[in-house]
């Protein structure tokens, strides 16, 4: 389930707001969402991966509570992210 370096080097290069950006909750959320797709993928191959599916809950919610807070401290940024990750249609 490990991400390619490359491909995190290039969500992070996507959503980064200033040149060592690594952490910020809008890089963290794009971080997220990448592995939450990777893993709906492998889902769809292996339905009885329960051990696999329960850190995926846990991403999910994470997530959640990433823009959560994000809405709250930065709408702006909020809205530019969402739009960007194809969240909430």
């Amino acid at each position: 389930m490990t991400m390619l370096k490359s491909r995190k080097t290039e969500v992070i290069e996507d959503f980064k707001t200033h040149s060592n950006d690594t952490g910020s909750p809008v890089v963290q959320v794009a971080l997220l969402t990448e592995k939450i797709n990777y893993l709906t993928e492998h889902f769809k191959v292996h339905k009885k991966d329960f051990h696999s599916r329960r850190g995926l809950l846990k991403m999910i919610g994470k997530r959640r509570r990433l823009l959560a807070y994000l809405k709250s401290h930065n709408p702006e940024k909020y809205q530019e992210t969402i739009q960007k990750l194809n969240l909430r249609k």
